[in-house]
């Protein structure tokens, strides 16, 4: 005997019509990996189709990805030198804030995020400057740095802050950097529910960020941890973040709903490295379809309640939904 279940589910236009979450180019921002030099541009092996690029490409790279409609970067960077203190991040001369103001330059209706931390600028692979007595980060030194980054990124053109390292009051530090500056408008999507996971390991080949020592659990979130997790974004949330975000996606879809019902403030999701190489992988080894699982992994990011999916699939997924097969 049919029930209602069946009956909505027999005509695909009717199955269309119904469905409850939908995918759009719109929802994904982009991440691209700059590093120092001209016409360079390195594929990565654990992350086959993400690159390390010199700013000519990424220019080229916005091209291309407008043409796909997706209208959003987040940008991270590559210096040629590293210190303790990740001196690059904090001259105006540095790799990101040089890349900045050429991207913006070529494609100023591209909107890009700089994401704020400095493991990618230190020798030693850490967030911010170390506590040597902890063996681990100076959180309240670091904030110092934290907004000096940010006023930098700003006045290069970043059209929007990502803060990373998961510092107690980086929210507030950084918005009174910004706005001290001048930078009132300037919005803030904190990385603030962010986990001290394995699913980074890919992600550290690209941006050559693996610390030398330890590990970054002593700021970095415990996986196990629920009720933890919602507290720190809705503590960013109190401190002024536009933009909330849970990171790593696929293993945390629960955080994200629960986020999601605790908060009115947007959310974003970061579909991390391991996880695209475990796709990537996968179909590879001809253990999946990779396009529909792709597809069904963003689509679940957006039905747990990710208002914006970062995401490496992002030209892939864009090239779906557009029907286009230029990828």
């Amino acid at each position: 005997m049919f029930k209602r279940f069946r009956r909505v589910r027999l005509n695909p236009v009717l199955r269309d019509l119904l469905q409850e979450t939908r995918l759009s180019v719109e929802d994904f921002i982009y991440p691209l990996f700059v590093k120092s030099g001209e016409d360079y541009k390195k594929e990565i092996d654990s992350m086959p189709g993400v690159y390390q690029m010199s700013v000519d490409n990424i220019i080229k790279e916005c091209e291309e990805l407008k043409r796909l409609g997706i209208r959003a970067i987040i940008l991270f960077g590559i210096p040629e030198t590293k210190d303790s203190i990740g001196s690059d991040a904090l001259c105006e001369h540095g790799v990101i804030a040089t890349a900045l103001r050429e991207i913006k330059k070529a494609h100023p209706d591209m909107f890009v995020v700089t994401d704020l931390c400095f493991c990618e600028y230190t020798d030693h692979g850490h967030c911010g400057i170390l506590n040597p007595k902890l063996k681990s980060v100076d959180n309240d030194a670091t904030l110092e740095i934290l907004g000096e980054q940010a006023v930098i990124h700003a006045k290069a053109g970043s059209d929007m802050i990502a803060p990373s390292g998961m510092m107690d009051g980086m929210i507030t530090a950084i918005r009174e950097a910004l706005d001290g500056a001048g930078f009132e408008y300037l919005p803030i999507m904190s990385y603030s529910t962010k986990f001290a996971s394995s699913y980074y390991g890919p992600f550290r080949d690209v941006a050559e960020s693996a610390p030398s020592f330890g590990d970054r659990r002593s700021y970095q979130m415990n996986p196990a941890n629920r009720r933890e997790a919602i507290a720190e974004s809705l503590e960013d949330e109190r401190e002024g973040a536009d933009i909330l975000m849970v990171k790593p996606a696929l293993a945390y879809m629960d955080i994200i709903r629960d986020i999601k019902e605790s908060t009115l403030t947007p959310l974003a999701v970061y579909n991390v490295s391991g996880e695209y190489s475990m796709l990537k992988m996968a179909a590879r080894a001809g253990v999946i379809d990779y396009e529909k699982v792709m597809m069904e992994t963003l689509v679940g990011f957006k039905r747990a309640g990710a208002d914006i999916i970062i995401t490496y699939h992002a030209k892939e997924a864009a090239s779906i939904l557009r029907g286009d097969d230029r990828v």
